[in-house]
């Protein structure tokens, strides 16, 4: 069933209180879009990404869809926010900011002819709007960072008890509309954030990053910050039995193995670069700091988990970290509208919250065995030509 097909009874039945909008990509679009098979079409020309749950000054924000295994056998995350009217307004408005590029989702007058897809702009045509959300998003962005700044300059003349112990700053991902904050948060994040050169004779005290994608396709940039950063990395994949594709039908039953060639040529270079950090090796034992790649194993279960937290040293709570829709892979960089938030916070509290989500998570870990694993001729010719839109 269809997106439009679900919504339309709530939106017969309550047409004052429920509001549909269906984003749709300009990329799709001429012979493409008539030929592409509608599961891969959002892989074709992207897909608008952000999971956003929200009611009145409480909101909800994960990674995930929120279809039936979301709530028995598919692992992802939830940040709950409470009393947070600005945040809320934020998420509201940013949607707002989307429906003017979007298809509003009208009934027909008799129910037996179904619905009617309306675009509001008649300025702009449907495939050709990329101008228009560059130029909302972006000025959308810069409206709420003024606002945010007169707000924390109020905050620093208070007293320092009665300053806030966390900040939180959305990010705005959308390649094909040209918005790219979150490519340079993590340039900043991961040149900023290092650690110093210590000797070799002493064992790791720097920092230590933890990063995870239900679907390891890393954006090439971001595994070239990882390799040429000084912070001890661990990366946490799906396994193969854990990816949602497993066991799927045609082309997409290949996808798992797909992914296996991706993680494949990442230990490549993490190898070349003389940066592996072997799974039982305790990293107080490293002098340098290394990267480790885990995969998730929970039987019966499948990943989807997404996000980024920071430690600055092994030992301490993670006092910073990302969340929200990115997958951290090149679809997410270029092709799906995304929207994260980096968190920091010297809460006490919250950081030993943080410490608990990710140890829980790598709780499941294991060692990465991509290596020894088969993968067929077909799903290596899969992943060269469709790394991009993994």
């Amino acid at each position: 069933m269809s997106t439009a097909n679900l919504l339309l009874p709530l939106l017969r039945e309550f047409p004052d209180r429920v509001h549909v909008w269906l984003f749709r990509s300009p990329s799709l679009k001429g012979l493409m879009a008539k030929i592409m098979p509608p599961r891969f079409n959002e892989g074709w020309g992207g897909t608008w990404h952000p999971k956003i749950y929200g009611a009145d000054d409480e909101l909800l924000i994960s990674g995930a869809n929120l279809n039936t295994s979301y709530f028995s056998d598919r692992q992802d995350r939830y940040i709950h926010f409470t009393a947070q009217n600005r945040l809320a307004q934020y998420c509201f408005s940013f949607l707002e900011q989307a429906s003017t590029y979007s298809y509003s989702l009208l009934p027909c007058s008799s129910p037996s002819e179904g619905y009617m897809l309306h675009w509001p702009d008649t300025a702009t045509h449907p495939h050709h709007f990329e101008p228009k959300a560059e130029s909302a998003l972006t000025s959308f962005q810069n409206t709420w960072r003024q606002v945010s700044g007169k707000i924390l300059d109020q905050d620093s003349g208070t007293e320092a008890q009665s300053r806030p112990d966390v900040l939180v700053f959305p990010i705005i991902q959308a390649g094909q509309f040209n918005v790219r904050e979150e490519e340079w948060c993590l340039d900043q994040l991961f040149t900023d954030l290092g650690a110093p050169e210590t000797s070799r004779s002493l064992g790791y005290s720097g920092p230590l990053t933890d990063l995870t994608s239900g679907y390891f396709g890393l954006y090439k940039p971001y595994q070239e910050h990882l390799i040429r950063s000084r912070t001890a990395s661990r990366v946490l994949a799906a396994s193969p039995k854990a990816n949602g594709f497993y066991g799927s039908k045609g082309v997409s039953g290949r996808i798992p193995e797909g992914y296996t060639v991706l993680e494949r040529r990442f230990m490549r270079d993490v190898r070349n670069a003389s940066r592996e950090w072997p799974h039982d090796e305790p990293l107080e034992q490293r002098a340098r700091p290394g990267i480790q790649l885990c995969e998730w194993v929970k039987d019966g279960w499948t990943y989807h988990a997404k996000g980024i937290w920071w430690r600055p040293t092994p030992s301490a709570h993670p006092l910073l970290t990302l969340f929200g829709s990115t997958n951290l892979n090149s679809r997410s960089a270029n092709l799906d509208t995304e929207l994260s938030f980096m968190l920091v916070t010297n809460s006490p509290a919250l950081r030993a919250r943080l410490a608990e989500e990710v140890d829980g998570l790598r709780a499941h870990a294991r060692a990465w065995r991509g290596d020894q694993r088969k993968v067929r001729p077909a799903s290596w010719i899969l992943a060269s030509a469709l790394s991009s839109r993994l």
